[in-house]
């Protein structure tokens, strides 16, 4: 991980920091995004969301639903649409595993983040999660709060 990010093509586009507080990963993957030219300009140059997005299986192929890519001012004739599905690229067996985990109950898929690997491909993180309930909420801000408070008090100590 730490080749990664001194790796100048890498480059984190857009993150969910919402996604860990609200659900319950348990696990994650790596996939990539089918886009077109101009979103990939806007992708380069920032302004894009994936915090109101999800991820779903249908007729076996998986799709991103929701994400945001801002419009890309220099691209005249070739323009793209803002809030598109995009598909998403998995492998057969990853897809049939995905599709297992969303027919539990409670599970869905949710990105964590868009970024740029070591080729310059855009790749988004995939969470399969669950949803928190408001105790479960409450309980991760409270462990939260005492990790603060205890990396304070060993700085005070020294």
């Amino acid at each position: 991980m730490a080749q990664q990010k001194t790796d100048p093509n890498y480059k984190i586009i857009a993150e969910n920091r919402r996604a860990r507080f609200d659900y319950a990963i348990d696990d994650d993957i790596e996939c990539g995004v089918m886009l077109e030219g101009s979103e990939v300009k806007a992708l380069r140059g920032g302004g894009t969301n994936i915090a109101d997005s999800y991820a779903s299986v249908e007729d076996g192929e998986l799709w991103l639903v929701n994400s945001y890519i801002a419009p890309y001012e220099q691209a005249k004739t070739f323009k793209h649409i803002e809030r598109r599905r995009r598909k998403l690229l998995v492998s057969r067996k990853e897809l049939a595993d995905l599709w297992n985990a969303t027919q539990r109950k409670g599970m869905t898929l949710v990105p964590l983040v868009m970024y740029f690997n070591h080729r310059g491909r855009a790749k988004i993180k995939l969470g399969i999660a669950k949803g928190k309930k408001n105790h479960d909420k409450r309980a991760t801000e409270a462990q939260r709060d005492w990790s603060r408070q205890k990396q304070r008090l060993l700085k005070e100590n020294r």
